[in-house]
């Protein structure tokens, strides 16, 4: 009886849920893309950075043929001592490669790298499954460990490898999961075995593993069934409380009108079965709209996050502001205007956007941002890092209003909004007709996630590619704030 052959990635994989297994090999064109290229990015950066730590390595290619890469290991691993990345072994079809191998004559040292700022316990089944590997094909031992991101680290001057690192020796663990990694590793391969062709799939029932320790790419295929309005599409209900819900049978809104919930759920749930008219409480409105003056200012700001510090003063994954939008009216009834900046490509953009922030926002005046949180966060942060400016930022800081209030609040909710205050569900809620208003229709970047990728990328396109990348940043963050300005003047139409 053939074995199907398991990698690490796949075991960590069956960790999370078997029939993940099963889906990638049969029904892969289900799986849905949850992917994040910025993050992708860094854990691409944070393992080529990790190489250089000890000091001169072999790097063992990436080969289809994985024989290929275990024999290249083969021959390496006879140069004692040395440091091998990616090192690539096969026991019993359980294949892994080591990110970094430490060969010395009395034994090895297993280095499994991270671009986390913690150890998750779905680390540990990593690298106990390479133990496992190893240990079989006879290696002594000496160490098993982890490598991550110190989030304390704050770069100044040349990179600190030994600083941005942390190291954790977790030996007792991996030895401790030796009989869990067998166990699980004939569980898999009965499973598959068992689930062996696309017409026999497997029962799950959806739980809480579906997101732990990652969102699953498969839960719109695994929820098909479910109906429309189910309790997963409950907006702001914690995950947990779903699926005891779910466990207890109750899956549609229906199920749960008579629960002892939160009412804003319970609104939520309302207004989709029965179509309510929009909700609006203008006497709340009318207070919030009186906590505004003019001139007034509309602020969003895009950031990215870097794993590897590349500026003095930075920690790994601080946001680093590197663009806004500004729309203002400087008197009621006056025009709308519009500021922008951002960055060049390449360089650390902190110091010159807070130079152009202070000369395009006065002090003392009004500025609202959407979830203000963020813009408050950011510019606390360039206050700190610019003393000389940071009178004038904190003043602004100081003077922002959340326009989100009036929606988390629930002053102002329709159906359309799916029980979300996101700008994402009010703008197309609030305007369900308007092109200009529709994200889905911008040129080059559509959400935030991509604006961060786009600006860390842009200094590895062409010049060409970089105006259309930048005019993409420009219209996008320019939307951000011309939205708000649309929300803001559609609560004003109200009173």
């Amino acid at each position: 009886m053939n074995k199907p052959n398991l990698s690490k990635s796949k075991y960590c994989k069956a960790k999370q849920c078997n029939k993940i297994l099963w889906l990638d090999k049969y029904k892969a064109e289900e799986a849905t893309d949850i992917g994040n290229e910025s993050v992708l990015e860094n854990g691409t950066k944070v393992g080529e950075l990790a190489r250089r730590y000890f000091g001169k390595y072999t790097n063992i290619e990436f080969n289809t043929d994985l024989s290929k890469m275990v024999s290249d290991t083969e021959k390496e691993l006879k140069n004692i001592p040395n440091i091998i990345t990616e090192a690539s072994f096969n026991f019993d079809n359980n294949f892994c490669s080591v990110d970094i191998l430490k060969n010395d004559i009395d034994g090895i040292e297993i280095y499994e790298v991270k671009s986390s700022t913690s150890i998750h316990d779905i680390y540990l089944d990593d690298v106990s499954y390479q133990y496992y590997v190893l240990h079989n094909l006879g290696f002594n031992i000496k160490s098993v460990h982890i490598m991550y991101i110190n989030s304390e680290y704050v770069r100044n001057g040349e990179l600190e490898l030994d600083k941005l690192f942390n190291i954790e020796d977790v030996t007792k663990i991996a030895i401790s999961k030796q009989n869990e990694i067998q166990e699980k590793i004939k569980e898999i391969n009965e499973y598959m075995l068992e689930y062996d062709n696309e017409e026999n799939e497997p029962e799950k029932k959806v739980s809480m593993n579906c997101f732990d320790p990652y969102e699953c790419a498969y839960w719109n295929y695994c929820t098909k069934e479910l109906p429309k309005n189910n309790i997963f599409k409950i907006r702001l209900m914690h995950k947990d409380k779903k699926f005891k819900l779910y466990n207890e049978g109750k899956i549609s809104f229906e199920d749960v009108l008579y629960e002892d919930i939160n009412e804003k759920y319970l609104e939520q749930i309302d207004f989709e079965l029965n179509d309510k008219e929009t909700k609006i409480e203008k006497d709340r409105i009318r207070d919030f709209l009186d906590t505004l003056s003019y001139p007034l200012y509309f602020l969003d700001f895009e950031t990215f996050q870097q794993a590897i510090p590349e500026y003095d003063g930075v920690s790994p994954y601080m946001q680093i502001p590197f663009q806004y939008s500004l729309h203002y009216i400087e008197k009621e009834g006056g025009e709308l205007k519009h500021k922008e900046f951002l960055a060049e490509a390449g360089i650390d953009p902190r110091r010159a956007l807070a130079e152009r922030l202070v000369k395009d926002i006065p002090k003392n005046v009004c500025v609202t941002a959407y979830n203000m949180s963020f813009e408050k966060t950011v510019i606390k942060k360039l206050a700190e890092t610019y003393p000389d400016l940071s009178e004038h930022l904190l003043n602004i800081r100081e003077n922002i209003k959340d326009l989100m209030i009036p929606f988390k609040e629930r002053y102002y909710y329709c159906r359309a909004m799916q029980g979300s205050y996101s700008i994402k569900y009010v703008l197309p809620a609030l305007f369900p007709n308007d092109p200009e208003l529709d994200y889905h229709n911008l040129p080059v970047v559509h959400n935030g996630g991509e604006a961060s990728f786009a600006y860390s990328d842009l200094v590895n396109h062409t010049k060409e590619e970089q105006e259309e990348i930048r005019n993409g940043l420009l219209v996008y963050c320019g939307l951000d704030t011309l939205a708000m300005v649309k929300v803001w003047e559609k609560l004003k139409e109200i009173n």
